[in-house]
């Protein structure tokens, strides 16, 4: 590591509490490589306790970072230790992460039983970090019982949270029943929790009938909770930690929670294949098999496809 601390050495420190250990291990997860393989290694063989992970979602000015900082405050009034990933928009120039829901967290970040640790989308479709997932299993490993994975607001409701989490909250504000409708089906397939957040706002009863008109026809649609709260003043958020929590247990004993996990390792070990698979191909293409294909393209003895397959071929050669 360039840290020059070896990787289990921080792994043991981070698990005995050392905060900044744990950041170096994010700083691993969010980097990606080698290091970052074998830090999954080390959490997989940790065998910690399942963490219950909560996504947080919703379009851009929803007021999804205030509603998690009021949700911290529900955590630690049950002397529960929290973490949070904020996914923030990434810098196009650095890839590093610009909003920074640390500093709109910062009152909660002193409290030795939360930790909030902001990660740069990147770019990616859907606002989550590539090192989201990773780094949900380091704080797992490392003994944080709830993890709120809070995603950045991209002007559509971000169902890629489904993947990442346990159960999902999607806040929205009053007045937003067309974006309701636009994105129905995605909000459908991910919400477990409605939270209509400044509901001291006008249009709280349209946008209501419109979410509660929108999971009528979901399956089990009925135990979805719709929740209003004003985040800014605390009013209504502890009905959304309690709704959380039952939500979560009513998932675990269906098990539904089970399932949904078993999708999640599906998907994740997916995502590392095709990830692995991009880099070989970035390797192939720049190397002297892609520069021989590239020429034969170029002369009209190979077709695309056929100089696609050779290429496919190199690969499994390897």
């Amino acid at each position: 590591m360039s840290t020059g601390t070896p990787l289990h050495v921080l792994f043991d420190r981070a698990r005995g509490g050392e905060r900044g250990a744990l950041a170096r291990l994010l700083s691993v997860a969010e980097a990606g490589g080698e290091d970052a393989a074998a830090l999954d290694s080390l959490c997989a063989a940790s065998a910690a306790p399942r963490a219950r992970t909560i996504g947080i979602t919703g379009a851009p000015g929803a007021g999804k970072s205030t509603l998690t900082a009021a949700l911290l405050g529900c955590a630690r009034r049950e002397s529960q230790p929290v973490a949070v990933l904020a996914i923030d928009p990434s810098s196009p120039l650095t890839g590093g992460a610009i909003l920074g829901d640390r500093v709109r967290m910062h009152h909660a970040a002193v409290d030795e039983g939360v930790f909030i640790r902001s990660l740069a989308s990147r770019g990616q479709q859907g606002g989550l970090a590539q090192a989201t997932s990773l780094g949900a299993r380091v704080l797992e490993a490392c003994g944080w019982p709830w993890i709120l994975l809070e995603t950045v607001g991209i002007g559509q409701v971000e169902v890629e949270i489904s993947g990442r989490a346990d159960l999902v909250v999607v806040v929205l504000n009053p007045g937003w029943g067309d974006e309701i409708q636009a994105n129905k089906a995605g909000l459908m397939e991910v919400a477990d929790i409605f939270v209509i957040n400044k509901a001291d706002r006008d249009g709280v009863a349209q946008t209501r009938r419109d979410i509660e008109g929108a999971i009528a026809a979901r399956p089990g649609g009925a135990e979805i909770p719709v929740i209003e709260t004003v985040a800014t003043r605390g009013e209504g958020v502890e009905g959304v930690w309690a709704a959380i929590a039952a939500r979560h247990a009513a998932l675990e004993a269906s098990g539904l929670l089970a399932t949904r996990r078993r999708g999640r390792i599906a998907a994740e070990l997916e995502s590392a294949v095709m990830s692995a698979l991009r880099r070989r191909v970035a390797v192939l293409l720049a190397g002297d098999a892609g520069l021989r294909e590239r020429a034969r393209i170029e002369a009209g003895a190979s077709g695309i496809h056929e100089g696609a397959r050779a290429l496919l071929d190199a690969i499994v050669r390897d």
